[in-house]
Protein backbone atom coordinates (compact mmCIF):
# COMPACT_ATOMS: atom_id res chain seq x y z
CA UNK A 1 0.00 0.00 0.00
CA UNK A 2 1.66 3.30 -0.69
CA UNK A 3 1.46 5.64 1.77
CA UNK A 4 1.48 9.75 2.25
CA UNK A 5 2.81 11.18 5.60
CA UNK A 6 2.42 14.55 7.34
CA UNK A 7 1.96 16.05 10.85
CA UNK A 8 -1.10 17.31 12.22
CA UNK A 9 -1.85 19.51 14.96
CA UNK A 10 -3.26 16.28 17.15
CA UNK A 11 -0.06 13.94 16.63
CA UNK A 12 -1.59 11.97 14.05
CA UNK A 13 -0.44 11.70 10.16
CA UNK A 14 -2.49 11.08 6.74
CA UNK A 15 -2.15 7.74 4.35
CA UNK A 16 -3.79 7.89 1.43
CA UNK A 17 -6.40 6.63 0.30
CA UNK A 18 -5.50 4.05 -2.47
CA UNK A 19 -4.08 0.57 -2.59
CA UNK A 20 -2.38 -1.86 -4.55
CA UNK A 21 -3.75 -3.95 -7.58
CA UNK A 22 -6.57 -6.56 -6.24
CA UNK A 23 -6.67 -10.16 -5.83
CA UNK A 24 -10.47 -9.83 -6.34
CA UNK A 25 -12.95 -7.37 -6.64
CA UNK A 26 -16.43 -6.16 -5.09
CA UNK A 27 -19.47 -5.80 -7.44
CA UNK A 28 -22.45 -3.19 -6.82
CA UNK A 29 -25.20 -2.71 -9.61
CA UNK A 30 -27.06 0.31 -8.85
CA UNK A 31 -30.68 -0.04 -10.10
CA UNK A 32 -31.61 4.03 -10.92
CA UNK A 33 -30.13 6.48 -13.70
CA UNK A 34 -28.87 9.48 -12.60
CA UNK A 35 -28.84 13.19 -14.52
CA UNK A 36 -26.07 13.93 -16.19
CA UNK A 37 -26.98 18.10 -15.60
CA UNK A 38 -24.98 19.33 -13.48
CA UNK A 39 -26.60 22.03 -10.45
CA UNK A 40 -25.22 23.75 -7.23
CA UNK A 41 -25.06 22.00 -4.18
CA UNK A 42 -28.58 22.02 -2.40
CA UNK A 43 -29.12 21.73 0.89
CA UNK A 44 -29.74 18.28 2.49
CA UNK A 45 -32.58 16.13 1.87
CA UNK A 46 -35.39 16.92 4.26
CA UNK A 47 -35.33 12.69 5.04
CA UNK A 48 -31.73 13.87 6.82
CA UNK A 49 -33.40 16.44 9.54
CA UNK A 50 -33.25 15.03 13.37
CA UNK A 51 -37.13 14.72 13.26
CA UNK A 52 -37.26 12.00 9.99
CA UNK A 53 -37.76 8.63 10.35
CA UNK A 54 -35.54 6.64 10.29
CA UNK A 55 -37.48 4.90 6.84
CA UNK A 56 -36.69 8.54 5.35
CA UNK A 57 -32.99 8.77 6.01
CA UNK A 58 -32.92 4.97 4.87
CA UNK A 59 -34.26 5.79 1.71
CA UNK A 60 -32.45 8.95 1.11
CA UNK A 61 -29.16 7.16 0.98
CA UNK A 62 -30.64 4.57 -1.11
CA UNK A 63 -31.67 7.20 -3.74
CA UNK A 64 -28.35 9.46 -3.25
CA UNK A 65 -26.08 5.90 -3.66
CA UNK A 66 -28.03 4.60 -7.17
CA UNK A 67 -28.13 7.90 -8.85
CA UNK A 68 -24.32 8.68 -8.05
CA UNK A 69 -22.49 4.93 -7.66
CA UNK A 70 -22.21 5.04 -11.93
CA UNK A 71 -20.50 8.04 -12.44
CA UNK A 72 -17.89 6.21 -9.98
CA UNK A 73 -15.30 4.47 -11.70
CA UNK A 74 -12.54 1.96 -10.79
CA UNK A 75 -8.88 3.19 -11.83
CA UNK A 76 -5.85 0.29 -12.18
CA UNK A 77 -2.40 1.21 -12.95
CA UNK A 78 0.74 -1.03 -12.93
CA UNK A 79 1.46 -0.64 -9.46
CA UNK A 80 -1.93 0.46 -7.88
CA UNK A 81 -5.46 1.28 -7.96
CA UNK A 82 -8.05 4.16 -6.76
CA UNK A 83 -11.33 5.85 -7.98
CA UNK A 84 -12.18 8.74 -10.30
CA UNK A 85 -15.25 10.46 -10.90
CA UNK A 86 -16.86 10.70 -14.65
CA UNK A 87 -16.33 14.56 -15.33
CA UNK A 88 -18.35 14.86 -18.55
CA UNK A 89 -19.41 13.01 -21.83
CA UNK A 90 -16.37 12.98 -23.52
CA UNK A 91 -14.91 10.67 -21.70
CA UNK A 92 -12.99 12.79 -18.85
CA UNK A 93 -12.54 11.98 -15.25
CA UNK A 94 -10.82 13.95 -12.50
CA UNK A 95 -9.00 11.75 -9.64
CA UNK A 96 -6.07 12.30 -7.91
CA UNK A 97 -2.54 12.85 -8.83
CA UNK A 98 -1.10 10.07 -7.10
CA UNK A 99 -3.69 7.35 -7.86
CA UNK A 100 -2.50 7.72 -11.71
CA UNK A 101 1.20 8.35 -10.02
CA UNK A 102 3.61 8.03 -13.07
CA UNK A 103 1.38 6.25 -15.41
CA UNK A 104 0.34 7.75 -18.31
CA UNK A 105 -1.78 4.54 -19.86
CA UNK A 106 -4.11 3.06 -17.36
CA UNK A 107 -7.27 0.78 -16.96
CA UNK A 108 -11.20 2.18 -16.32
CA UNK A 109 -14.06 -0.35 -14.88
CA UNK A 110 -17.18 1.57 -14.60
CA UNK A 111 -19.72 0.92 -11.87
CA UNK A 112 -22.35 -0.20 -14.22
CA UNK A 113 -19.40 -3.51 -15.58
CA UNK A 114 -17.93 -4.27 -18.59
CA UNK A 115 -14.88 -4.80 -19.17
CA UNK A 116 -12.16 -2.78 -18.04
CA UNK A 117 -11.34 0.12 -20.87
CA UNK A 118 -8.04 2.12 -21.63
CA UNK A 119 -7.23 5.32 -20.60
CA UNK A 120 -4.69 8.01 -21.01
CA UNK A 121 -3.69 10.65 -18.37
CA UNK A 122 -4.22 14.26 -19.75
CA UNK A 123 -2.49 15.81 -17.66
CA UNK A 124 -1.54 15.94 -13.95
CA UNK A 125 -1.43 18.35 -11.27
CA UNK A 126 0.72 17.35 -8.42
CA UNK A 127 0.92 20.50 -6.56
CA UNK A 128 -2.78 19.92 -5.49
CA UNK A 129 -2.96 15.69 -5.62
CA UNK A 130 -5.38 16.55 -9.26
CA UNK A 131 -5.57 14.98 -12.17
CA UNK A 132 -7.43 14.05 -15.47
CA UNK A 133 -7.35 11.12 -17.44
CA UNK A 134 -9.81 10.13 -20.56
CA UNK A 135 -10.89 6.65 -21.37
CA UNK A 136 -11.01 5.45 -25.00
CA UNK A 137 -14.48 4.99 -25.10
CA UNK A 138 -17.10 6.66 -23.46
CA UNK A 139 -20.24 5.32 -24.43
CA UNK A 140 -22.08 4.40 -20.97
CA UNK A 141 -20.18 6.72 -18.71
CA UNK A 142 -22.24 9.35 -17.22
CA UNK A 143 -20.84 12.72 -15.69
CA UNK A 144 -21.48 12.93 -12.12
CA UNK A 145 -23.46 16.54 -10.88
CA UNK A 146 -20.83 18.55 -8.84
CA UNK A 147 -21.74 20.98 -6.01
CA UNK A 148 -20.87 24.19 -4.79
CA UNK A 149 -18.66 22.92 -1.65
CA UNK A 150 -18.49 26.79 -0.61
CA UNK A 151 -21.97 26.29 0.54
CA UNK A 152 -20.94 23.19 2.85
CA UNK A 153 -22.08 23.37 6.48
CA UNK A 154 -20.32 21.55 9.23
CA UNK A 155 -22.14 18.79 10.44
CA UNK A 156 -23.58 18.13 7.11
CA UNK A 157 -24.51 14.46 6.24
CA UNK A 158 -22.03 12.65 3.58
CA UNK A 159 -21.35 9.24 1.61
CA UNK A 160 -18.21 8.50 0.60
CA UNK A 161 -17.89 6.56 -2.82
CA UNK A 162 -15.33 4.72 -4.29
CA UNK A 163 -13.36 0.86 -4.55
CA UNK A 164 -11.39 0.63 -1.17
CA UNK A 165 -9.35 -2.17 -1.56
CA UNK A 166 -10.94 -3.18 -5.00
CA UNK A 167 -14.12 -3.56 -3.69
CA UNK A 168 -15.89 -1.97 -6.25
CA UNK A 169 -18.93 0.67 -5.89
CA UNK A 170 -18.32 1.11 -1.73
CA UNK A 171 -19.77 3.33 0.26
CA UNK A 172 -19.56 4.78 3.45
CA UNK A 173 -21.38 7.40 5.86
CA UNK A 174 -20.64 10.53 7.91
CA UNK A 175 -20.62 13.96 8.59
CA UNK A 176 -18.79 17.07 7.70
CA UNK A 177 -16.21 17.16 10.47
CA UNK A 178 -14.68 20.80 9.79
CA UNK A 179 -13.64 23.43 7.06
CA UNK A 180 -10.84 24.88 5.50
CA UNK A 181 -8.02 22.69 7.01
CA UNK A 182 -4.55 22.65 5.56
CA UNK A 183 -2.76 19.25 5.15
CA UNK A 184 0.32 18.33 3.62
CA UNK A 185 1.73 15.14 1.95
CA UNK A 186 5.43 14.90 1.86
CA UNK A 187 7.59 13.73 -1.09
CA UNK A 188 8.41 10.65 -2.11
CA UNK A 189 8.55 8.32 -5.15
CA UNK A 190 4.68 7.49 -4.64
CA UNK A 191 3.15 11.02 -3.51
CA UNK A 192 3.51 14.01 -4.87
CA UNK A 193 3.43 16.20 -1.38
CA UNK A 194 0.88 18.34 -2.26
CA UNK A 195 -0.01 20.84 0.25
CA UNK A 196 -4.53 20.68 0.24
CA UNK A 197 -5.84 23.74 1.06
CA UNK A 198 -9.26 24.37 2.32
CA UNK A 199 -9.74 20.80 3.00
CA UNK A 200 -12.84 19.48 3.87
CA UNK A 201 -12.93 17.12 7.70
CA UNK A 202 -14.99 13.98 7.02
CA UNK A 203 -16.23 10.93 9.73
CA UNK A 204 -17.11 9.17 6.54
CA UNK A 205 -13.97 6.22 6.22
CA UNK A 206 -11.71 6.62 3.59
CA UNK A 207 -9.40 3.49 3.34
CA UNK A 208 -6.87 2.35 0.28
CA UNK A 209 -8.52 2.62 -2.83
CA UNK A 210 -11.18 5.61 -1.96
CA UNK A 211 -8.43 8.08 -3.30
CA UNK A 212 -10.12 10.10 -6.45
CA UNK A 213 -13.64 9.05 -5.18
CA UNK A 214 -16.77 10.97 -4.05
CA UNK A 215 -17.17 12.80 -1.18
CA UNK A 216 -21.10 12.74 -1.70
CA UNK A 217 -23.67 14.88 0.11
CA UNK A 218 -27.97 13.99 0.52
CA UNK A 219 -29.02 16.18 -3.11
CA UNK A 220 -26.81 13.48 -5.10
CA UNK A 221 -23.94 16.51 -5.34
CA UNK A 222 -20.24 15.57 -5.39
CA UNK A 223 -18.97 18.13 -2.99
CA UNK A 224 -15.34 16.79 -2.57
CA UNK A 225 -12.53 14.46 -3.90
CA UNK A 226 -11.65 12.24 -0.97
CA UNK A 227 -7.67 12.04 -1.05
CA UNK A 228 -6.24 11.20 2.78
CA UNK A 229 -7.02 9.26 5.85
CA UNK A 230 -5.50 9.89 8.79
CA UNK A 231 -3.50 7.10 11.15
CA UNK A 232 -2.46 7.56 14.97
CA UNK A 233 1.07 6.57 16.01
CA UNK A 234 0.54 5.83 18.78
CA UNK A 235 -1.53 3.22 17.85
CA UNK A 236 1.32 2.10 15.47
CA UNK A 237 0.28 3.73 12.63
CA UNK A 238 -3.12 2.25 13.01
CA UNK A 239 -6.14 3.80 11.44
CA UNK A 240 -7.58 7.02 13.43
CA UNK A 241 -11.24 6.23 13.34
CA UNK A 242 -12.70 9.08 11.67
CA UNK A 243 -10.85 11.46 10.36
CA UNK A 244 -10.44 11.43 6.52
CA UNK A 245 -9.75 14.79 4.44
CA UNK A 246 -11.46 15.44 0.84
CA UNK A 247 -10.06 18.49 -2.16
CA UNK A 248 -13.05 20.43 -2.35
CA UNK A 249 -15.32 20.35 -5.97
CA UNK A 250 -15.13 23.74 -6.45
CA UNK A 251 -11.33 23.66 -6.20
CA UNK A 252 -11.17 20.34 -8.27
CA UNK A 253 -13.85 21.02 -10.97
CA UNK A 254 -11.62 24.51 -11.81
CA UNK A 255 -8.18 22.51 -12.11
CA UNK A 256 -10.56 19.70 -14.45
CA UNK A 257 -11.98 22.36 -16.98
CA UNK A 258 -8.76 24.58 -17.54
CA UNK A 259 -6.95 20.83 -17.73
CA UNK A 260 -9.58 19.81 -20.37
CA UNK A 261 -9.74 23.32 -22.01
CA UNK A 262 -6.16 23.69 -22.27
CA UNK A 263 -4.29 20.40 -21.24
CA UNK A 264 -2.74 22.09 -18.25
CA UNK A 265 -3.14 24.42 -15.38
CA UNK A 266 -3.27 27.82 -16.47
CA UNK A 267 -4.81 29.92 -13.22
CA UNK A 268 -3.64 27.83 -9.90
CA UNK A 269 -5.02 30.60 -7.56
CA UNK A 270 -2.54 29.96 -5.60
CA UNK A 271 0.41 31.80 -4.25
CA UNK A 272 4.09 30.61 -5.12
CA UNK A 273 7.52 31.58 -3.50
CA UNK A 274 9.51 30.32 -6.43
CA UNK A 275 11.69 27.56 -5.54
CA UNK A 276 12.09 23.96 -5.36
CA UNK A 277 13.71 22.35 -2.40
CA UNK A 278 13.41 19.65 1.10
CA UNK A 279 13.64 19.77 4.51
CA UNK A 280 17.03 19.90 5.95
CA UNK A 281 18.17 17.91 9.02
CA UNK A 282 20.31 19.84 11.59
CA UNK A 283 23.49 18.20 13.45
CA UNK A 284 21.06 17.55 16.45
CA UNK A 285 18.96 15.40 13.86
CA UNK A 286 16.14 17.41 13.69
CA UNK A 287 14.53 19.80 10.95
CA UNK A 288 16.17 22.80 10.32
CA UNK A 289 14.51 24.14 7.20
CA UNK A 290 13.94 24.44 4.04
CA UNK A 291 17.30 23.96 1.89
CA UNK A 292 16.88 25.86 -1.66
CA UNK A 293 17.95 23.35 -4.28
CA UNK A 294 17.21 25.60 -7.59
CA UNK A 295 14.88 28.86 -7.86
CA UNK A 296 12.26 29.43 -10.84
CA UNK A 297 13.61 31.73 -13.47
CA UNK A 298 12.10 35.26 -13.30
CA UNK A 299 10.36 34.24 -10.03
CA UNK A 300 9.42 35.78 -6.71
CA UNK A 301 12.66 34.26 -4.93
CA UNK A 302 15.50 34.88 -8.23
CA UNK A 303 14.04 38.35 -7.56
CA UNK A 304 14.90 38.85 -3.83
CA UNK A 305 18.57 37.28 -4.08
CA UNK A 306 17.24 33.46 -3.25
CA UNK A 307 19.79 31.56 -4.52
CA UNK A 308 20.59 27.70 -4.58
CA UNK A 309 22.42 26.67 -1.49
CA UNK A 310 20.11 28.66 0.75
CA UNK A 311 18.16 27.73 3.56
CA UNK A 312 14.96 28.96 4.10
CA UNK A 313 13.96 29.24 8.16
CA UNK A 314 10.85 31.43 8.54
CA UNK A 315 8.18 33.34 6.71
CA UNK A 316 6.94 36.87 8.22
CA UNK A 317 8.27 35.28 11.19
CA UNK A 318 7.13 31.87 11.33
CA UNK A 319 8.94 29.63 11.56
CA UNK A 320 9.50 26.65 8.37
CA UNK A 321 11.57 23.80 10.05
CA UNK A 322 10.23 21.31 7.27
CA UNK A 323 9.03 21.77 3.59
CA UNK A 324 5.73 20.89 4.75
CA UNK A 325 5.28 24.00 7.33
CA UNK A 326 6.96 26.14 4.22
CA UNK A 327 3.87 25.03 2.05
CA UNK A 328 1.13 25.53 4.81
CA UNK A 329 2.53 28.57 5.25
CA UNK A 330 2.44 30.21 1.63
CA UNK A 331 -1.16 28.79 1.69
CA UNK A 332 -2.37 31.83 3.79
CA UNK A 333 -1.02 33.99 1.03
CA UNK A 334 -2.10 35.23 -2.44
CA UNK A 335 -0.10 35.63 -5.48
CA UNK A 336 1.84 39.38 -5.23
CA UNK A 337 1.26 39.61 -1.69
CA UNK A 338 4.98 41.15 -0.36
CA UNK A 339 6.67 38.60 2.52
CA UNK A 340 9.48 38.05 4.56
CA UNK A 341 12.00 35.18 4.14
CA UNK A 342 14.75 34.62 6.69
CA UNK A 343 17.42 32.37 4.64
CA UNK A 344 20.51 31.22 6.12
CA UNK A 345 23.32 31.83 3.45
CA UNK A 346 25.97 29.15 2.25
CA UNK A 347 28.25 31.25 4.25
CA UNK A 348 25.94 30.55 7.11
CA UNK A 349 25.11 34.47 7.43
CA UNK A 350 21.36 35.14 8.31
CA UNK A 351 19.63 37.51 6.26
CA UNK A 352 15.42 38.45 5.69
CA UNK A 353 14.54 39.41 1.95
CA UNK A 354 11.54 40.52 1.06
CA UNK A 355 9.55 38.53 -1.69
CA UNK A 356 6.79 39.24 -3.65
CA UNK A 357 4.84 35.61 -4.06
CA UNK A 358 4.23 34.82 -7.73
CA UNK A 359 1.60 31.69 -8.28
CA UNK A 360 2.06 28.10 -7.96
CA UNK A 361 2.77 26.53 -11.45
CA UNK A 362 0.45 24.87 -13.02
CA UNK A 363 2.88 22.08 -14.06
Amino acid sequence: MREIVAGLAAAAVLVAGCGPPPTSTGTASPTAPATDTASPSAPSSPAASPTASPQALEAAYEKVISDVLPSIVQINTKVGLGSGIVFDTQGHIVTNAHVVGQATQMNVTIATGGAPRPAKLVKSFPAGDLAVIKVDRPDGLRPARFGDSSKLRVGQIVLAMGNPLGLSGSVTNGIVSALGRTVTEPQNPDSPGATIAGAIQTSAAINPGNSGGALVDLSGHVIGIPTLAATDPALGGGAAPGIGFAIPSNTATDIARQIVKDGRVTNSHRAGLGIRGSTVIGSDGQPSGVGVASVERGGGAEKAGIRAGDVIVSLNGEDTPTMAALAETITTFKPGDRVKVGVIRSSGRTETVTVTLGQLAGD
